[in-house]
């Protein structure tokens, strides 16, 4: 039997045991305000095993309600409390692009529990998408304070590299589709802005050459072709399949970012923080996922694909903002400084946080000689986010492992996905929409292609 198997039925069996003792639920259950505004919650076992989980939260649409979390899902957070975990996390003082104030937040929330509760053994920052990012930065920033970190579908590109992509995108959708008539930088009416371009997209895709060029501005983000997590994938080659799911991706998930709550970024930094200067779109393009689904369809419509990128790389260029460029950087980018074990997790058809954000990340830790604490794992669905609770156990429990016995497991997609099925159906489920629904445990390998606008440390 190997030590991950054996560590993951030890955990089962606690579990197990825990559950039929019915101290399942948190002995403690702590909440309170820090200084700057923002709240915290922490829930603790009966039986503390003297791990903390420190949990980050995703994006919040400004404006909306944004309370505290210390878990992703709640049969995660069960199972965790369960195995004897304590949960933390705070609120962040504020919604939207809050970076500057989630890592002080959570520092804080960590400060707050070792008053309340203790000093932990072992301290593991993990967060999903924004929060992943946020994950990331905590053990950059404060890496004494941490002992491992699961960063999950996390903006690990960095803030400027992923506010760049979707420049690109947005310039590309404005120049050749919109005719010019959006706000692409320097947002003045969100809402309006928002509205037109979902308008403009609409009818777009009503026609084979708006589709192509729909195609062209996804490409330019490396939107994937495949939207919902439960349905399989579609072929290679099924360009037109693949060009409706990234219509979806942009009228429901990233439109809203591209023409909206960038207004919220640039107010904070003071300023718009993303530029095109210098890029070659031709050159972006040839690098992307859909190369391949972008010529296709283009000859198929009967449009130059030669004649748009052109246009691409003579229309007025964006410069950022300088001030507001440091604030994004600051907000975060990465240096690659690793001293404790790092495993991260994405799906490989994620629209919002495309998967080539983890090969970013690890080229800046490898640049920085650092390679050897991080490793990164796969789950062939899409989504953003869209990991099963059993897949968000095993990875937890990999990371485990590596803190239990000093070295990485060979991370086989194959063992993970065992380890994930012997939990059970109860915690193989995904949401999809708001309905959950059977998923089987998806780890697979997987080399994302490079991440087509890196800034990190070592690129300024």
């Amino acid at each position: 039997m190997s030590n991950f198997t054996s560590l993951a039925k030890l955990y089962s069996l606690s579990f197990i045991i825990i559950a039929l003792c019915g101290s399942a639920t948190a002995q403690q259950h702590l909440t309170g305000t820090l200084p700057d505004g923002a709240t915290y919650v922490i829930d603790v076992p009966a039986v503390w095993n003297g791990t903390l989980l420190l949990y980050s939260h995703g994006y919040v649409t400004p404006g909306s309600a944004n309370p505290a979390e210390d878990v992703g899902d709640p049969l995660t957070g069960g199972y965790m409390l369960a195995a004897g975990y304590a949960l933390a996390g705070s609120s962040y003082a504020t919604t939207g692009w809050a970076v500057q104030q989630a890592i002080p937040d959570q520092i804080a929330t960590l400060d707050v529990f070792q008053s309340q509760v203790g000093n932990p053994t072992t301290t593991i920052a993990w967060g999903h998408s924004l929060g992943g990012m946020i994950t990331a930065g905590l053990v950059q920033e404060y890496p004494t304070r941490f002992n491992a970190a699961l960063p999950m579908c996390g903006v690990v590109a960095g803030g400027v590299g992923e506010w760049n992509g979707a420049l690109d995108g947005a310039f590309a959708f404005n120049t050749l589709v919109a005719g010019g008539t959006l706000q692409v930088v320097d947002i003045t009416n969100p809402t309006d802005n928002y509205v037109a371009a979902e308008t403009i997209l609409a009818g777009a895709q009503a026609t084979p050459q708006g589709q192509a060029r729909i195609a062209l501005a996804a490409a330019l983000g490396d939107l994937p072709g495949w939207y919902d997590p439960a349905s399989p994938e579609p072929s290679p080659t099924d360009y037109t399949t693949q060009q409706a799911n990234q219509f979806l991706w942009l009228s429901q998930v990233d439109v809203p970012f591209m023409f909206a709550f960038r207004a919220e970024l640039e107010f904070r930094a003071g300023g718009n923080p993303s530029f095109n200067t210098g890029v070659n779109y031709k050159y972006q393009l040839s690098r992307s996922i859909d190369y391949a689904e972008v010529q296709a369809l283009y000859t198929a419509a009967g449009l130059n694909l030669d004649a748009d990128l052109e246009a691409l790389n003579h229309a007025t260029r964006i410069a950022a903002d300088p001030g507001a460029l440091t604030y994004l950087s600051q907000n975060i980018i990465y240096d690659g400084q690793l001293s404790i074990p790092v495993l991260t997790m994405h799906t490989t058809g994620d629209g919002l946080v495309p998967v080539e954000n983890e090969r970013a990340y690890a080229k800046v830790v490898n640049e920085a000689n650092d390679g050897g604490w991080l490793r990164k794992t796969f789950v062939h669905r899409a989504g953003h986010c869209a990991f099963s609770p059993a897949e968000t156990i095993t990875a937890m429990e990999t990371l485990q492992l590596r803190l239990t016995t000093g070295k990485w497991s060979d991370l086989s997609p194959t063992d993970m996905n065992s380890e994930a099925a012997a939990l059970g159906s109860e915690f193989n489920i995904i949401d999809d929409n708001g309905t959950e629904v059977p998923a089987a445990p998806a780890f697979e390998l997987y080399r994302p292609l490079q991440f087509l606008r890196i800034y990190d440390a070592f690129s300024q």
